[in-house]
């Protein structure tokens, strides 16, 4: 579960930017989670729970989590389609030749504090 490895690493940074901003309290986090970014949307908020009540910044914090599509592009008809839908192979025109376009995110897009 590197979920909670996560975790800890959106902690530090959030720390950091608590000490540089004169933060005493967070009260919310959102992130944006790509569809196909390989973190469990509900072991990261098992995770957040366990680990931000340790925290004095974040304890009673909540995590919000803004699930983002994954998203392809063809190169040769240059076309977008859903990647979990239809992996690597165009649905449009059988080509191979795609790459993703978005889906794999994480980031963090905001935080309410006071």
């Amino acid at each position: 579960m590197h979920e909670l490895g996560v975790v800890f690493r959106i902690i530090d940074d959030l720390t950091e930017v608590g000490k540089e901003n004169d933060i005493q309290k967070i009260h919310s986090v959102t992130l944006q989670l790509g569809e196909v970014s390989g973190v469990i949307p509900s072991f990261l908020t098992d995770a957040w729970k366990w680990a931000a009540a340790k925290t004095e910044l974040m304890k009673d914090s909540e995590l919000i989590i803004e699930n983002l599509p994954a998203v392809t592009y063809c190169e040769d008809c240059k076309k977008e389609y859903s990647t979990v839908e239809h992996g690597k192979i165009c649905p449009y025109c059988g080509s191979e030749h795609t790459y993703l376009l978005k889906g794999n995110e994480f980031l963090i897009k905001e935080i309410a504090a006071t």
